[in-house]
């Protein structure tokens, strides 16, 4: 099968991956095309660009987390009527999980894929010397198409011809265009990385002309053409993640979405839909009850702590969200959505917002990140989820600290290994029905979680 498609990479974090990857796919969905935008890597607020640029769901490709097969299944299921796909990277272009275990780089993905590569370099502090940094990231392994360069951070046009011409001279591989510097054209960030698109602003006009500067100095029919020089996609694997045929809804499940929840993997989404949940969404720091006839409430991740004022002032809901936990409605909070369970939330400034009290103890954020990195771990406890001794896969990024309450734990962390041994996640509820925990899933590392989570809302509320 031949689809056109792309890989966006840097050579280091911060090197503008999200700025120039959003302003392609922005300038090609403005011209017509149907643009699969994705992100390397387990990343949730660089989708929400994507999203809004493409104006269609990214998903998320990691290798690590998902595999070989299911990342491939994603991509795949992402495919469907779009016309060109285009792929963000993670950090630099060969970062994966280790030096030694390089899974989940940009470049393994890349590789899997069959896709070319248009490599991004920040050449602020350089010159003729892009040559040898280009050159080097086409020699380290040449499995790598790298088709093509993009310059980032030019200081004036005199700048980017000399760069241009040295890499062309001595790695024979195209600049395609470039960009100069410009305060304008930087996406604003906060303590977890850039800020949300659900924190709204004027992200749309900021992305059309973003989507505009790219178009001026950017070839984007030359990465259209080396898009569709791409060579035939690798086999599609077998459907495991997602029904070939999606599911008549048996039960109801309501998503928090807003300014302080909006951290969901798009194919956690799909799974759910497409096994037999109808989705709905809620905000818990505007709305005052929850939606009607649901079996079961996901609530993401995301920035409570900003919005912390809000949403311990809106006690309608506060009492909502309580009452149906006690009545043994399914309930999975994942990182933020755990803060929102906990009693209260503790600011940047030691300001205290009370919130729902279902889980003991008080989020109080970190001067400093708490923890981050990909986790392995195994489910110690059956909860809505996953039974007892099943392994699970997924990614942890949080700058609060919640002091371990006395309640049944969820998992036991295998990896990495100065965490190895130590408890994670909280089980809660007279029925245990309510699942809490700083551990971002993915849905693909196992089907069977989403499948689950129909399976005890469906026994809470069937349509």
């Amino acid at each position: 099968m031949n689809f056109p498609r792309i890989v966006i990479a840097g050579i280091s974090s911060s090197s503008g991956k999200t700025t120039i990857s959003s302003g392609i796919t922005a300038a090609l969905t403005k011209r017509g095309h149907k643009v699969a935008a994705y992100k390397c890597g387990p990343d949730y607020i660089d989708p929400g660009y994507l999203t809004l640029a493409a104006d269609n769901p990214c998903h998320n490709l990691d290798s690590w987390m998902l595999g070989k097969d299911a990342m491939t299944e994603v991509f795949f299921h992402g495919l469907k009527n779009r016309e060109i796909a285009l792929v963000e990277g993670v950090m630099g272009l060969y970062d994966g999980y280790s030096g030694e275990r390089p899974g989940g780089s940009t470049a393994e993905i890349a590789r899997l894929l069959s896709a070319p590569v248009i490599l991004l370099l920040n050449i602020s502090h350089m010159a003729e010397s892009a040559a040898a940094i280009v050159l080097g990231y086409k020699n380290l392994d040449p499995r790598i198409n790298i088709a093509g360069v993009i310059l980032n951070q030019a200081g004036s046009l005199r700048h980017y011809e000399i760069c241009r011409k040295a890499i062309e001279k001595y790695t024979s591989t195209p600049v395609v265009g470039y960009l100069l510097r410009n305060k304008e054209l930087a996406i604003p960030e906060r303590h977890l990385g850039l800020k949300t698109t659900s924190e709204g602003g004027e992200l749309a006009s900021f992305i059309q002309n973003l989507a505009a500067h790219i178009e001026s100095t950017i070839d984007i029919d030359r990465i259209l053409n080396i898009a569709r020089n791409a060579p035939p996609l690798p086999e599609r694997p077998c459907p495991y993640l997602f029904p070939e045929t999606p599911a008549r809804p048996v039960t109801r499940i309501a998503i928090a979405r807003d300014e302080a929840f909006s951290f969901y993997y798009q194919a956690n989404l799909d799974m759910l839909s497409d096994w037999g949940a109808e989705l709905c969404y809620f905000s818990p720091v505007h709305d005052t009850c929850l939606p009607e006839n649901i079996g079961g409430i996901y609530i993401g991740g995301g920035f409570p702590e900003i919005m912390a004022a809000e949403l311990s002032a809106n006690q309608a809901m506060k009492t909502a969200l309580t009452k149906a936990a006690e009545d043994g409605m399914p309930i999975y909070a994942e990182c933020g959505g755990l803060m929102y369970l906990s009693e209260a939330i503790e600011d940047f400034d030691n300001n205290k917002y009370l919130m729902l009290g279902l889980l003991p103890g008080v989020s109080v954020m970190q001067k400093k990140l708490h923890r981050l990195g990909y986790t392995r771990a195994a489910v110690q406890n059956d909860n809505i989820l996953s039974g007892k001794g099943t392994e699970l896969r997924g990614h942890i990024f949080h700058w609060s600290k919640l002091p371990s309450p006395k309640t049944k734990p969820a998992y036991t962390l295998l990896e990495p290994a100065e965490y190895a041994g130590q408890n994670e996640g909280f089980i809660i509820g007279n029925s245990t029905n309510v699942l809490a925990s700083y551990l971002h899933l993915h849905f693909g590392t196992n089907p069977d979680l989403a499948k689950n989570f129909i399976r005890v809302s469906k026994g809470f509320y069937a349509i």
